[in-house]
């Protein structure tokens, strides 16, 4: 590990106390000119470090910097490989060149800015730095592609796990991979992977999420109305790491049992368009219908105009939300 991480490493353990450079040399066996060197690139980097005469360096405890060593604070889980950049065209997009060059299961991958965020049917997703988590994640999952949806689900309920253990707002789910707060969006999820077509098989999975932690400065653009923050005003503290290291603990605790699909419960009692009118958008078309249930695979239940059911498994739907559709804490 570079001096630079292990300075980090130990500034995070010891965060909104002063250590001093000769106690950090020490500890970490290194030159105080080493340490020095070491909070210069830090800095560099975009990490607040304050320095006093006669007290050292510290973190912020109000600090939100997203960091590799910030995150592993809150990760319960084992096998993961965290990297963390300043900005990316986009999490997914990197993490699947990774996947291609043979990066294993477990390979997270968090921007603190992406320049082109992407959702699903190739939508754009807004990705400011400072007020977001964008993160994916890479698989090599042992399921056929006709059950990548779980991937999708198991996401969606990780992060309801963790955002409502983090803040305690309780969350809903829209089909098939947003999570709401309030009535309003603060969660997409993007999976995308490779098929191997003799078998049928995923030979990588790269599951995306973003999250829109913080309102960002000026608001969201007008035409993302529906579009929200898990918190309505910045609070202090490591809340962006606190809800990554969340969020990957639910996920790959849920993850080894996700085709017996454990998870379903979770999903279905915060899936937001039950009984609700919706519009389904598949094919190009627009057609009204009624949601009557969620399958125990995850697809939707509806009922068309014309008095037909059938299941969706794929395709979108809209649902006009009301006070009636959103909960409170």
């Amino acid at each position: 590990m570079l001096v630079r991480d292990r300075v980090l490493e130990a500034l995070e353990a010891h965060r909104g106390e002063y250590f001093s450079g000769e106690a950090l040399a020490a500890e970490l066996s290194v030159t105080r000119a080493a340490v020095w060197k070491a909070i210069s690139q830090l800095r560099e980097g975009g990490v607040p470090i304050d320095a006093a005469p006669h007290r050292g360096y510290r973190l912020p405890a109000d600090s939100d910097m997203l960091t590799p060593q910030g995150i592993a604070r809150y990760v319960t889980v084992s096998g993961l490989q965290v990297e963390v950049r300043e900005e990316v065209s986009s999490t997914n997009n990197v993490l699947r060149e990774q996947a291609l060059s043979g990066a294993p299961e477990g390979t997270v991958l968090i921007a603190r800015r992406q320049s082109a965020g992407r959702g699903r049917r190739d939508h754009s997703f807004f990705s400011p730095a400072d007020s977001g988590l964008y993160m994916s994640f890479l698989l090599r999952p042992s399921i056929s592609a006709q059950a990548a949806l779980l991937l999708t689900t198991c996401a969606a309920v990780a992060t309801a796990f963790a955002i409502e253990e983090v803040t305690g707002v309780e969350t809903q789910i829209k089909w098939v991979n947003d999570v709401f707060c309030r009535g309003k969006k603060v969660c997409g999820i993007l999976t995308e992977g490779d098929v191997d077509l003799e078998t049928g098989g995923m030979r990588y999975a790269v599951v995306g999420i973003g999250v829109n932690v913080y309102p960002p400065q000026g608001g969201f653009p007008p035409e993302l109305d529906q579009a929200g923050a898990v918190f309505q005003a910045r609070p202090t503290g490591a809340l962006r790491c606190q809800l990554a290291g969340s969020l990957l603990n639910h996920f790959f605790t849920l993850y080894p049992q996700v085709q017996e699909r454990s998870f379903f419960e979770a999903y279905r009692s915060r899936c937001l368009v039950l009984g609700q009118a919706v519009e389904v958008l598949e094919g190009g078309r627009v057609r009204p219908a009624t949601v009557l249930d969620l399958n125990p695979d995850f697809t939707l239940r509806v009922r068309e105009a014309d008095g037909r059911e059938r299941d969706l498994s794929s395709g979108e739907v809209r649902v006009r939300l009301s006070e009636r559709n959103c909960k409170f804490l």
